[in-house]
């Protein structure tokens, strides 16, 4: 992991840009640990998922997360997705998408080949740089554990709940467009899930949303769903979901 930028925030969260390999990615530690030399306890961490748009346009949600995250005492790590912002095009992904687009213009349903191609290669390449990227980050005095896992895209969520035995509790953006082998994965999940549902969500079906729900395995799942589209997330449940973690990361 090669540190590239820093600044300091106003409300003393410092924000480190990296690169892990090939990876761009960015660090945010409150500023009881913020200092490799700090004599203060490591810090847990909460990985910041996301949807593919590049990360320089999702910065803005993704800073605010953060601090808010920093006010509860806890680090927070966001890695750019594969074929997203600066990393080379991966014509494959753009081409699910279009195909995608295509599919909820015309108003149809969109197939499971569609979906299938769209989810599941970016999970197989986005899990394991996750977990590398934990793995850089744990490596670090100031971060400690434990970790979770906040945000989309669901599919990625799924697969790093199964998979990755470092992450005990996730906060998911409910998502309808899982393929069904990730569906079945759901099914293995058993750390603490609290999961986030726009009732109106236009990009979303909601029922397959509520049976994606019904299908987490985990004995302690709760869901929230609020009034209102994709965009119009109300304050409360931001504050709810770093309740949720303050109960299990710390």
């Amino acid at each position: 992991m090669l540190f590239t930028s820093e600044q300091r925030l106003d409300d003393g969260v410092l924000e480190r840009e990296f690169t892990l390999g090939e990876i761009p990615g960015i660090l945010w530690t409150p500023t009881s640990a913020s200092a490799p030399a700090s004599a203060s306890a490591p810090v847990p961490l909460i990985l910041l998922g996301h949807p593919p748009l590049g990360l320089r346009k999702m910065y803005p949600r993704l800073v605010a997360r953060a601090r808010r995250s920093a006010a509860e005492g806890f680090a927070t790590a966001t890695i750019e997705l594969p074929g997203s912002g600066d990393r080379p095009r991966w014509p494959a992904a753009e081409q699910a998408r279009a195909d995608l687009r295509r599919a909820m213009d015309a108003g149809g349903p969109v197939s499971d080949e569609i979906v299938d191609a769209l989810a599941l290669p970016l999970v197989e390449k986005a899990v394991p740089e996750w977990q590398a990227t934990l793995d850089a980050l744990l490596s670090l005095p100031e971060i400690g554990g434990p970790v979770g896992y906040s945000g989309g895209v669901i599919s990625i969520g799924i697969r790093l709940a199964v998979v990755e035995p470092r992450i005990v509790a996730a906060g998911l953006f409910a998502g309808s467009l899982v393929p069904r082998a990730i569906f079945e994965e759901a099914q293995q999940i058993t750390i603490p899930l609290h999961v986030l549902l726009q009732w109106d969500d236009e990009g979303n079906d909601r029922q397959a949303a509520l049976d994606l729900f019904d299908a987490f395995g985990s004995k302690e799942k709760s869901l929230h769903a609020n009034m209102g589209g994709h965009t119009g997330v109300p304050q409360f449940a931001a504050e709810a979901a770093a309740q949720f973690f303050t109960r299990h990361l710390k």
